[in-house]
């Protein structure tokens, strides 16, 4: 990753993984039918309606900051993707997972099941498309997946839910329910007796955001 040119007017596009496994067929089906935006690097505090230049200078340090060049994985860039809501729309909407935080025991399970609040003028607490929930690190889960959601991105990021594979990765599902089962592997504790990564959820029309810490806690 690096920094563009943020003198001129620069669109700087590139293909998900995605996108490029299925251009790499090469059997005339590609078609790119959806694209994502979002301002990661963007720091509205520097946002100053006191600048003593007027307010043609007002968002001028925003205006000066480097811009990121496009990057194909979107669990590790793009975390404040801009969204539309319908017109009139007051508040932002925002997750609820029931939980603050999450706390299981060695092999405990919990399903969750996300709402999303001050969407659709409160007359819809679910997304139609459902979720992606990413967990920071997949070996203190050994079931991570999700379900209520049929779509080929929710089918593939749901592929092979059973996910300790003994590496320190993150894995993301989609669905209107996340299933978790905690690891039952002792020796990820080593000395300690838990062990702790963060869940992110995204509600994928909303686009809203909520990050909680999950600690799975050994059994002797």
């Amino acid at each position: 990753m690096g920094y563009l040119n943020n003198q001129v007017v620069t669109v700087d596009a590139i293909l998900t993984k995605k996108g490029r496994e299925l251009m790499a067929k090469n059997d005339g089906t590609f078609r790119i039918t959806q694209f994502s935006l979002a301002d990661d690097e963007i720091d509205y505090t520097l946002y100053n309606p006191t600048h003593p230049s007027g307010s043609s200078f007002y968002g001028e340090a925003i205006d000066n900051m480097p811009l990121l060049e496009a990057f194909p994985d979107e669990t590790q860039a793009m975390k404040y993707q801009l969204t539309t809501l319908p017109r009139g729309t007051a508040k932002l909407p925002v997750l609820d997972l029931g939980y603050s935080a999450i706390t299981l025991k060695q092999g405990a399970s919990l399903a969750i099941t996300p709402q999303t609040l001050s969407y659709l003028g409160n007359a819809q607490a679910f997304e139609t498309s459902g979720y992606s929930a990413t967990i920071s690190d997949v070996r203190l889960l050994n079931t991570f997946s999700g379900v209520g959601v049929n779509t080929e991105a929710a089918n593939e990021a749901n592929v092979n839910a059973t996910t300790t594979i003994g590496t320190n990765v993150s894995k993301t599902i989609i669905g209107t329910q996340i299933n978790l089962r905690a690891t039952t592997v002792n020796t990820l504790f080593g000395t300690n007796t838990s062990i702790a990564a963060t869940l992110t959820v995204i509600g994928l029309d909303s686009g809203a955001r909520i990050t909680i810490p999950i600690t799975i806690t050994l059994t002797t």
